[in-house]
């Protein structure tokens, strides 16, 4: 789920358990994706650039509280982020595309 290349680390989270509301599958998503991170040698305070896709993009504000957990209440140091709304594959409700730079 994820791949090192030239001084970068791409990786992506999904979830489609049909029991998750889009918290959860956002909190297993962006889990994942530090597993993925720091496998490929970055974190999530190496990330350049995020794009959440969310099968309801009515939602946003509710993965945005877990987003804010995970990431840190202050803006200026996210990375760039887009939110969209996309079909999903069945039951994903959130699916987060990462480009981190290695350490």
């Amino acid at each position: 789920r994820a791949v090192a290349y030239d001084g970068y680390v791409y990786t992506v989270g999904s979830n489609n358990d049909p029991e998750a509301d889009v918290q959860e599958q956002t909190r297993r998503s962006l889990d994942a994706i530090e597993k993925n991170l720091i496998e490929g040698g970055s974190g999530k305070d190496r990330m350049l650039s995020v794009q959440v896709f969310m099968a309801d993009i009515s939602q946003k504000a509710l993965m945005d509280e877990v987003w804010v957990d995970w990431i840190g209440d202050d803006p200026h140091t996210w990375p760039q982020r887009a939110c969209v709304g996309a079909p999903l594959a069945p039951n994903t409700l959130v699916e987060i595309v990462v480009k981190a730079a290695q350490k």
